[in-house]
């Protein structure tokens, strides 16, 4: 996507997620305690529950709530086990979708993607359909001075730096994302997100008649329980998303 156009396609989601705190919580609480139960309780040698961890920080989901997800997780075998599950489909006006889910009932969440694809003008795709347009990369929004974001983005072992709005966009190599974002936090440099997330490498424009259909079954999808995000490639204009808000 535009650097622009990718920004505030985050910002929409974010809002969203902002109103919709409580089932956020519970989405990440989600993901710490599967990352704890598949790699252990310790983020130093776990990276994916260092990540999950990092993410509802940004969330401020409360440190007690996340250190009992990590005891949750890491403790009882026969606690619920959960099962990492992507599926791939369209939204209306060929705009690609990669939909991570964490279920205890693949039955089930295969059956509400598909209904709330369906419902919304969607349609569930096969199994590598869209995959292909998505790269899974470290991604940082911050906000700072450019020399200094490029210089510690770069130190840190960043790929790319791109300004969006009055903000940058940094990208990496997933693994590196923790040491990226030591560099510019210890710079001075403000995180405003961190994630590892899947980028589209292509885009597809969506304009002022599409955009509602599209919004309204990506925020459909990420209503439902079984589903941690979703991945699209459309590209909003700025205006566009604005007076959808």
């Amino acid at each position: 996507m535009a650097g622009h156009s990718k920004w505030a396609n985050i910002k929409h989601r974010k809002g969203r997620q902002d109103a919709k705190r409580g089932k956020l919580f519970a989405k990440l609480i989600k993901g710490i305690e599967a990352a704890a139960r598949t790699g252990g309780p310790d983020p130093d040698g776990n990276p994916t529950l260092a990540t999950a961890i990092q993410k509802a920080k940004d969330s401020s989901v409360p440190r007690d709530n996340i250190e009992r997800a990590i005891a949750r997780g890491a403790g009882d075998a026969d606690g619920v086990e959960y099962e990492e599950v992507w599926y791939e489909g369209y939204a209306p006006g060929g705009v690609a979708l990669y939909v991570e889910v964490l279920t205890d009932n693949r039955n089930r969440a295969a059956a509400d993607v598909r209904s709330t694809l369906t419902k919304h003008g969607g349609s569930l795709g096969e199994p590598g359909s869209v995959a292909y347009l998505f790269e899974q990369r470290g991604y940082l929004l911050v906000k700072g001075d450019e020399d200094t974001v490029m210089m510690a983005a770069l130190e840190g072992g960043a790929d790319d730096v791109e300004a969006a709005d009055d903000q940058w966009e940094i990208t990496c190599a997933p693994g590196e994302l923790a040491a990226v974002r030591a560099a510019v936090e210890d710079a001075g440099v403000v995180v405003e997100q961190g994630e590892v997330s899947q980028i589209a490498s292509v885009s597809v424009p969506v304009g002022e008649a599409g955009a509602p259909k599209v919004l309204r079954l990506v925020d459909a999808l990420e209503d439902l329980d079984d589903v941690q995000s979703v991945h699209a490639n459309f590209d909003i204009p700025d205006e566009v998303l604005a007076s959808l808000e």
